[in-house]
């Protein structure tokens, strides 16, 4: 059977790259999805070159058109939600009703931005002298280098494409050689949506070629990033250099807070959707688990118990709870994390072994340490279905230990006590707090984004987006 191919989209056009990359399946690396196209660096600088010629128009465009197009975007995602979802769930390995979810919302967020482009407000003041007006607008800042990782191939990508659309920017789009099907599948539909040529492009590719030119090229006025922290960092010193705008979020070691007067069944169940569904491959994992002494033992006791009773399989079989780890790299990586924290003295209280299962992939058991602050598996992000559990002596213990680290983009408690709900909330040194919920899991119309080591730059997701995506200008009238 041949394997489709998904290229690259440049200026309206669908482009081959140069060569070819495999798009694989992590549950069944006998079938994989199919094949992609590699852009290299010229193929980089056209859709730039593109995009830039392309801004003028866009810019002044009306918002009505730009509306629309994002509107049918959306329609035809949420109409699609079952077959798009499938697509997501065999390249990323993500579980079917997880992926289905994401595509949901993926279209979800582009209805809302049509909705903001008719929404882009401005001021009229007076001014401190007679007779002269004053307004403050917003205009877009141009052509937008958005680079995306591979954890949600479809939701991450639609939450800066959408609004960077919506404000009149144009857009070069480098999305994660893992999951190039549901990038190419995003290009389609925005390209049928009647998308303008140059507005949009895409390039798939390594970060060598596509993501280093599109850092590095002065008619890129922003980055949008979402990956790794070492990345991050140099795209801020490369990009920054050059006065482009930069927004970066790069992940987290989150912590959820269990006191003793929690709800356990409650807290087990935010545990377990918050440190292992999705493979435990998000940014807002709870991969920290502090737990006051009171019912530190029963609930990892109950915890043990949930974990015994998922279902690690292939992302497309019904009933399965967790998918495959997405490639060969992510899963070393956890395996070495996991010998690294038995040799540091933490112990392994489930999970943690490969398992077999009909079709060959990256299947790994969830698994539960327990371990010290200090210990590497407290502190570095694994991203993967790893979660260590620590003991807190008080409130005031927990939320020391809850703050102990370089990240600070999602914290979790799971409390009765409206007092203690509230100090964790206050007092969390965290973008995002969650009471009683799993710290994964976040609306599409409400900002996104964390502090210190996780994020840099103006919030995603909601109006706030705005910040990033336009620039203010004042304007003064005299009669």
């Amino acid at each position: 059977m041949k394997l489709p191919v998904f290229r690259n989209y440049i200026n309206g056009r669908w482009v081959n790259g140069s060569t070819t990359g495999l798009d694989e399946n992590p549950s069944e690396l006998d079938s994989p999805v199919g094949e992609y196209a590699r852009g290299s660096a010229a193929d980089t600088v056209e859709a730039i070159e593109a995009a830039s010629a392309a801004f003028a128009d866009w810019s002044l465009s009306s918002i009505q058109r730009r509306a629309d197009i994002l509107q049918t975007v959306g329609n035809e995602l949420l109409a699609r939600q079952d077959e798009i979802g499938l697509l997501l769930a065999r390249e990323e390995g993500k579980t079917l009703p997880e992926a289905v979810a994401e595509v949901g919302r993926a279209g979800q967020i582009f209805r809302f931005y049509a909705g903001e482009a008719l929404r882009i407000g401005g001021e009229q003041l007076a001014s401190v002298r007679p007779g002269v007006s004053v307004e403050v607008s917003r205009e877009p800042v141009g052509v937008v280098g958005i680079i995306t990782p591979w954890n949600f191939p479809i939701a991450i990508p639609a939450w800066k494409i959408a609004p960077a659309l919506a404000y009149g920017n144009t857009v070069v789009f480098k999305p994660a050689e893992l999951v190039p099907g549901c990038a190419w599948v995003l290009a389609d539909i925005l390209h049928r949506a009647g998308i303008p040529a140059g507005v949009f492009n895409m390039v798939m590719g390594s970060g060598r070629l596509v993501g280093q030119n599109l850092v590095q090229h002065p008619e890129v006025a922003a980055i949008s990033f979402t990956g790794s922290a070492g990345v991050g960092r140099q795209i801020l010193d490369s990009a920054s250099k050059r006065g482009a705008k930069v927004q970066l979020e790069m992940g987290g070691k989150n912590p959820l807070v269990v006191l003793n007067d929690a709800d356990l069944d409650i807290a087990v169940q935010a545990a377990v959707n918050g440190s292992y569904f999705s493979t435990g491959q998000r940014c807002t994992a709870s991969s920290r688990l502090i737990i006051e002494q009171g019912v530190y033992e029963p609930f990892l006791a109950r915890l043990q118990q949930r974990l015994a009773a998922l279902r690690v399989d292939n992302a497309t079989q019904p009933g399965c709870d967790i998918g495959p780890v997405v490639d060969e790299k992510q899963l070393a990586t956890n395996l070495d994390y996991l010998r690294i924290a038995e040799a540091e003295g933490a112990r392994r209280l489930f999970g943690g072994e490969l398992v077999s299962r009909a079709s060959r992939g990256h299947y790994l058991q969830p698994a539960l340490l327990t371990g010290t602050p200090q210990m590497r598996i407290a502190r570095e992000e694994v991203f993967g279905p790893v979660a260590v559990a620590m003991p807190a002596e008080s409130f005031e213990h927990a939320l020391q230990l809850a703050n102990d680290t370089e990240f600070g983009l999602c914290a979790g408690i799971c409390t009765h006590s409206l007092r203690h709900a509230s100090e964790f909330k206050r007092r969390s040194r965290s973008g995002m707090v969650m009471v009683n919920l799993p710290t994964a899991g976040v609306d599409y119309h409400v900002p996104f984004g964390g502090r210190r080591a996780s994020s840099y730059g103006s919030r995603e997701q909601g109006h706030h987006a705005i910040e990033f995506y336009t620039t203010v200008k004042t304007a003064y009238t005299a009669p």
